[in-house]
């Protein structure tokens, strides 16, 4: 998928290296349940495991590179239900694009595909409430605050409230993210197709 200057592509080993960089920095992986990276063999292992997760249709995570500045992060669509037609949203970019645009066109580039490749009447996702960056980001491109799912997800030692927001594709149709230049090639991965 690409748009005016990223694009997304499914992760390969080769990709490691710059997912290591980025992701071993501690404010990077603050409010996730997994790093900051340490060594070689954690993005490696991630990278591994998600073509036996697009098989079975659960997650289906993108790389985003910047066409002039490199890897940037990670967006990607999970928690599917081909029945009710909704999967949520999850990103991280490395520190050096924070405050970029890159946000939005990453999310303008993951809710085409969830709503015009895949069919999907809605788009969700997360923020911790403590992370006002990610909370105002999802404000910013069109998701609406719904609540907040209290000790929703457990981190270390910890148990987090978490906020959740939505996007329906009526939204999405009038609001700032349908505007942006998306192109798509190919297919999307076989499981994900009976969505559509």
């Amino acid at each position: 998928m690409h748009g005016p200057t990223l694009t997304l592509r499914l992760p390969v080993a080769e990709d490691a290296p710059a997912l290591l960089e980025l992701a071993s920095d501690p404010d990077v992986t603050r409010w996730f349940s997994w790093g900051p990276y340490t060594s070689i063999e954690q993005p490696l292992a991630y990278i591994a495991r998600l073509e036996d997760q697009r098989a079975r249709g659960e997650q289906l995570d993108m790389l985003i590179v910047h066409r002039s500045e490199g890897v940037s992060g990670i967006t990607g669509l999970n928690e599917f239900s081909s029945r009710d037609l909704r999967c949520m949203v999850g990103t991280w970019f490395g520190r050096r694009f924070w405050g970029t645009g890159a946000n939005k066109e990453s999310k303008a580039l993951i809710a085409h595909l969830a709503f015009e490749v895949l069919g999907m009447h809605r788009l969700g996702s997360y923020s911790n409430p403590e992370n006002v960056r990610s909370t105002k980001a999802l404000l910013g491109v069109g998701f609406q605050h719904e609540g907040v799912l209290r000790g929703w997800h457990h981190h270390g030692e910890r148990w987090f409230d978490v906020n959740v927001f939505g996007m329906l594709r009526a939204d999405w149709e009038v609001g700032p993210l349908a505007g942006v230049e998306v192109r798509v090639e190919g297919e999307p991965p076989p499981a994900f197709v009976a969505a559509r």
